[in-house]
């Protein structure tokens, strides 16, 4: 299980976010994507927090790259 925060290639809906954060915190890509769709029916800026993570976290291939110097 990896502990870096990474939007891995396998596993990907759209770009990553959900899987990334669920293999961070050892839990099931399906129920963050779940937890996520459900917060969206809450007030807030859970799309933006979305955004801000999909600029922020690296690809996996990126973050491999960067860690081989």
């Amino acid at each position: 299980m990896s502990r870096k925060l990474v939007r891995p290639r396998q596993g990907r809906m759209f770009a990553g976010v959900c899987a990334g954060l669920a293999q961070r915190f050892g839990m099931s890509a399906g129920l963050v994507r779940l937890l996520f769709l459900l917060s969206l029916l809450l007030p807030g800026t859970q799309v933006i927090v979305y955004l801000i993570l999909w600029i922020l976290m690296p690809n996996e291939d990126r973050y491999l790259a960067g860690s081989r110097h």
